[in-house]
């Protein structure tokens, strides 16, 4: 009659884990569109790292004349050119930095999130067009690994493992990088350094095993700009650190204040001027530079990527 009950606990330990939002998807299908566009339209002319053989074409003027297949060209006595495409079943190796760099925060958000959504959108295209993909997660050591995910579930394999790391204030092992590297695959391979370029000091590491890696593979590196630091550098006023000089104190007089913003004008030109340097050092060692503000960075990495398979650089 509803006039009594009752009520009994039961203790089941377990674990769950939330996996990251992924709020980069949205840019999924567009690069999708592109990729098949690349597999259905384009062909190169000449052949390079990461092509296959696709089709003979008769020769049309500004044809490169290295593509001329003579013996195709001896049979039809006409001039005939090879064309190659994108190589599919290529190797893809995304290393997220979980150390100090990934610990810094911009727009109130650590840098690893945006390192994150990075590694889940790349992950995504590059399985889907087919290549194998495999993911380092890295601080001072491996904190985490995914190996040979396939289209099915390289979103959850990579969120699940994402999910755990943590930024923490640990210098990163980049010398550990080539290794790590060697040990998934001896071919060529594409591999993103999800990171960010700041300083010479900060990214010396880096940098110095940049030269090993671009002898063999394709290498891209990520830079996460702060959009703080370039309005502080154009002159504008950011809520954030304007305001009075001192909590209960008089508001700082008009010199004092412009002072002030001559002092943060000029540091951030310098911290712009650290990164671009930095930056340029990347790519004299052979790398690609992907720098922007955080929410910029996932679907321009995921750009290079489409732009190494049209170039048959991976």
């Amino acid at each position: 009659l509803g006039l009594a009950a009752r009520q009994r606990v039961l203790v089941a330990p377990a674990e769950l884990v939330v996996t990251p939002p992924f709020r980069s998807r949205r840019h999924l299908p567009s690069r999708l569109a592109r990729l098949r566009e690349l597999d259905g339209e384009t062909t190169l002319q000449l052949r390079g790292h990461g092509t296959e053989f696709d089709s003979l074409r008769d020769y049309v003027r500004g044809d490169d004349v290295r593509s001329i297949d003579w013996r195709a060209t001896a049979r039809r006595q006409d001039l005939v050119v090879r064309t190659w495409r994108p190589e599919r079943d290529r190797r893809v190796i995304v290393v997220v930095d979980a150390g100090r760099a990934g610990a810094g925060r911009v727009d109130d958000e650590p840098r690893l999130d945006t390192f994150i959504e990075s590694a889940l959108l790349l992950g995504a295209l590059a399985a889907a067009a087919g290549d194998r993909v495999d993911l380092a997660v890295l601080d001072d050591a491996v904190r985490g690994r995914v190996h040979g995910a396939t289209r099915t579930d390289v979103v959850q394999r990579f969120g699940e493992t994402l999910a755990l790391a943590e930024p923490g204030i640990a210098a990163t092992d980049w010398s550990a990088v080539p290794g790590l590297v060697d040990s998934i695959t001896t071919s060529r391979a594409l591999v993103v350094l999800v990171s960010s370029l700041d300083s010479v000091g900060a990214s010396g590491d880096l940098l110095a095993v940049l030269p090993r890696l671009t002898r063999q593979h394709a290498v891209v590196v990520t830079s996460v700009t702060d959009p703080a630091v370039e309005r502080m550098a154009s002159g504008a006023v950011d809520p954030a650190v304007s305001g009075p000089g001192r909590r209960g104190g008089r508001a700082p007089s008009l010199q004092g204040r412009a002072e002030r913003d001559v002092y943060r004008r000029a540091a951030a030109e310098r911290t712009l001027l650290d990164a671009d340097g930095v930056a340029d050092v990347a790519r004299r060692a052979g790398a690609e530079v992907v720098r922007a503000a955080p929410e910029q960075v996932p679907p321009l990495v995921a750009d290079a990527y489409i732009r190494a398979k049209a170039t048959g650089r991976l």
